[in-house]
C-alpha cells in the first residue's frame, strides 16, 4: 500500500491505513516512471472532514475492564476530527470498514438520538445510577459538536434525572456547557479531566492538530474552577523523549490553572495505531524515532504493545517505575493527590419518559 511521506497541516496522519480485517494485501510498485517518487514529492491536500449521523440503538456502554475507573461509557460521536496520532480508539474505525488512519479523523459517526436512548435507559424498570464517563473514547467536544449540540443535549437529560457524571476533553468546548455543569458540580454530580499532553505549542500542532492549544486549555481549566467545578488533569499519553520531559512542567501548570487532581498514562500502540505512530514519529523525530520505540519496548515486555489489564495503563520495569515516581512526586509537591473526586450517586431520579419530556414546557 503507497504510505505518504508527507505531513499535512491539520491532520494527524494523511495514511489510510487498512484496518486489520481487511482481506486484500496491496503494495507500491515502482512502474519505472519514477511513480513512487513522484508520489512522495507531490503536495498532498488536507482532506476534508465528512459526518455520517446515525440512530444508535442505545447509547450505554459498560466496561469490563477492572483498571478503568467508571462503570458506564457515553461517547457521543465515534472517531475524532482532533486526529490525535496516539488515539487508542483508532482502531474501532475497523468495525465500521473504515481506515483507522485518515478516516478516523475525516469519518465521523455522530449518534445524533444519542439524548433520546440516554432517557430510555433511565426510565428502564431497575436502572440503578453507576459512575458514567463522557468521552472516555472519543472527545465530546470535537469540532462538530458546536454545531450538532450531541453532548448538550446528553448533559441535560443527566441534569434532569439528577445522575453523576464526568467528563474528559482537550476542548475549550466544554465551557459553552457551564450552565448546566457548574450547577450539578455544586451538588457533586459532576467532574471535568482535561488532558493536557504538552505545553509546546509546535508539538501539539503535529501531535493532536485540531485539538485546542495547550496554553487555551489551561484557561478552560481555569475557567471551570472559578465556576466551581472540580477539575482533575489527565497527562496522557506520556511518551518517552518526545513529551515525557514535560511531565512536571504541566502538572505544575495545571495546578497553578486551578486543577485539584491529576493522573498519567503511558502510551499505548494497540493494532493500527502501533504502524501510524511509528510513521508520525519517523516523520516528525527521525533523530530519535529508535530510541522512543526501544524504551517503549522496555516498558512493555519487549513488545510494541501490552494489553494486559493492570500493565497496559502503568507499564513495567525501571524507566515505568522512575516515572510513576516522578508523577507520584510532582503530585504530593502540588497537592494534586489531597484531593479524590467524589460524586453522590443518591440523587437519581428517572427523567420525563420520551415524548413527555418536551410536553412538560407548555405547562
Amino acid at each position: 500500500m503507497y504510505m505518504p511521506r508527507t505531513p499535512v497541516k491539520g491532520r494527524g496522519t494523511v495514511w489510510a491505513i487498512e484496518h486489520r480485517f481487511h482481506s486484500d494485501a496491496r503494495e507500491a510498485f515502482d512502474d519505472g516512471w519514477g511513480a513512487l517518487e513522484q508520489a512522495a514529492k507531490e503536495e498532498v491536500l488536507a482532506p476534508g472532514t465528512q459526518l455520517v449521523e446515525e440512530n444508535v440503538k442505545s447509547i450505554l456502554a459498560g466496561n469490563e475492564s477492572p483498571d478503568i475507573h467508571f462503570d458506564l461509557s457515553i461517547n457521543p460521536y465515534r472517531g475524532c476530527e482532533h486526529g490525535c496520532i496516539y488515539c487508542f480508539a483508532r482502531p474501532t474505525h475497523s468495525y465500521l470498514n473504515l481506515s483507522p488512519g485518515l478516516d478516523f479523523e475525516t469519518r465521523i459517526i455522530a449518534k445524533v438520538n444519542a439524548a433520546e436512548r440516554l432517557r430510555e435507559a433511565f426510565n428502564r424498570r431497575g436502572y440503578v445510577p453507576q459512575l458514567l464517563n463522557i468521552g472516555s473514547a472519543t472527545d465530546a467536544y470535537q469540532p462538530v459538536e458546536r454545531r450538532l449540540r450531541i453532548t448538550r443535549s446528553v448533559i441535560e437529560v443527566l441534569s434532569e434525572a439528577r445522575h453523576p457524571f464526568s467528563l474528559v476533553t482537550k476542548s475549550a468546548g466544554v465551557e459553552r456547557d457551564l450552565d448546566l455543569i457548574a450547577p450539578m458540580a455544586a451538588e457533586r454530580l459532576a467532574a471535568v479531566y482535561v488532558s493536557i499532553t504538552t505545553l509546546d505549542a509546535r508539538l501539539a500542532r503535529v501531535m493532536e492538530p485540531r485539538a485546542a492549544a495547550p496554553h487555551r486549555r489551561l484557561q478552560t481549566i481555569k475557567a471551570l474552577t472559578q465556576a466551581g467545578v472540580p477539575v482533575g488533569v489527565s497527562v496522557s499519553p506520556v511518551i518517552p523523549f518526545i513529551n515525557e520531559p514535560e511531565v512536571e512542567r504541566i502538572l505544575e501548570a495545571a495546578a497553578e490553572a486551578g486543577a485539584t487532581s491529576a493522573f498519567s498514562i503511558v502510551l499505548r500502540l494497540p493494532w493500527e495505531v502501533n504502524p501510524l505512530f511509528q510513521q508520525w514519529l519517523e516523520q516528525h523525530f527521525p533523530d530519535r524515532a529508535a530510541r522512543v520505540m526501544a524504551r517503549i519496548r522496555e516498558m512493555r515486555g519487549g513488545r510494541d504493545n501490552d494489553p494486559d489489564f493492570g500493565s497496559r495503563m502503568r507499564g513495567q520495569g525501571v524507566w515505568a517505575e522512575l516515572l510513576r515516581q516522578r508523577v507520584r512526586k510532582a503530585m504530593a509537591r502540588l497537592g494534586l493527590d489531597r484531593h479524590r473526586i467524589e460524586l453522590d450517586l443518591t440523587q437519581f431520579r428517572p427523567p420525563a419518559k420520551p415524548g413527555e419530556a418536551g410536553q412538560a414546557s407548555l405547562f
